[in-house]
């Protein structure tokens, strides 16, 4: 089955979603923003005002590690949409950080993983990286409504349901609510230069990944992972800046950006 990753939240009386992988069979859904427009509406030129982000929680403390390594379970799921080898599962560091380059067709967007917030995560996406599996992919998926600002990347699909063919756990921030889960419910903001996994649902993370270039409003079940560098920010911004297909806030890019190499 194909694999989608639906984020939802509420933000205020609206709905939005962000979504990734998982066994789902519904139409992708990226963060769902507030807009009605579809693919084909005409662009409009009514600028809605900014989201008052105060009212909303901060992303919590990163949890120190108990280990210097962890175990992480990969358990398999079907079709990939692109073949490759599952990660390593015994002795995964949680120390450390990875320095990446997404070379895209828009600009080099550099990220920087870090093992402390998401030690399976970093390890699931360094092996994918090493295996070639986001060469040639596009970022299908563009949200430009105020409180959601992301553009989502990693299904060599290209239908926002690929996966790698095989899921893994939430990791940080949900993490950091393992006393008090009712909170985790909460929307909090992921500031401008978060690196976040997008999914369907708990525990259902594979390929699909999103990039935060304004401050945004979700719930912190999205494993954050990483940062994005002032250079690749950068290129965001121009991305953004040329808006999404058919005038709409949630979409495709309009200028199409594939990622050439991630390495």
């Amino acid at each position: 089955m194909k694999r989608l990753f639906p984020l939802a939240i509420t933000v205020s009386a609206a709905a939005m979603m962000l979504a990734g992988c998982s066994s789902s069979t519904e139409p992708d859904a990226v963060p769902a923003t507030t807009s009605t427009a579809s693919s084909t509406a005409t662009p409009t030129t009514t600028q809605r005002p900014a989201l008052d982000l105060s009212r909303f929680g901060v992303l919590p403390p990163v949890p120190l590690p108990t280990t210097d390594v962890v175990s992480c379970a990969y358990p398999a799921e079907s079709p990939a949409a692109k073949e490759v080898n599952p990660p390593p599962t015994d002795n995964v560091d949680v120390f450390g950080t990875v320095d990446v380059t997404l070379s895209t067709t828009a600009g080099p967007i550099d990220i920087t993983l870090d093992r402390t917030q998401a030690p399976c995560t970093v390890n699931s996406v360094v092996s994918l990286v090493d295996q070639g599996y986001f060469d040639g992919s596009p970022c299908h998926r563009l949200t430009t409504s105020p409180g959601l600002e992301v553009l989502q990347c990693g299904d060599p699909s290209g239908s926002g349901r690929g996966g790698p063919g095989y899921s893994f756990a939430n990791e940080y921030p949900t993490t950091a609510y393992v006393d008090n889960p009712e909170q985790a419910q909460n929307p909090v903001v992921y500031p401008r230069g978060t690196l976040a996994m997008a999914n369907a649902g708990p525990d259902t993370n594979g390929s699909q990944f999103f990039l935060v270039y304004a401050d945004s409003v979700l719930p912190p079940q999205y494993t954050v992972f990483g940062t994005i560098s002032e250079s690749g920010l950068q290129t965001l911004d121009a991305i953004a800046a040329g808006g999404v297909t058919g005038g709409s806030e949630d979409g495709a890019p309009a200028n199409a950006v594939i990622v050439q190499s991630a390495a």
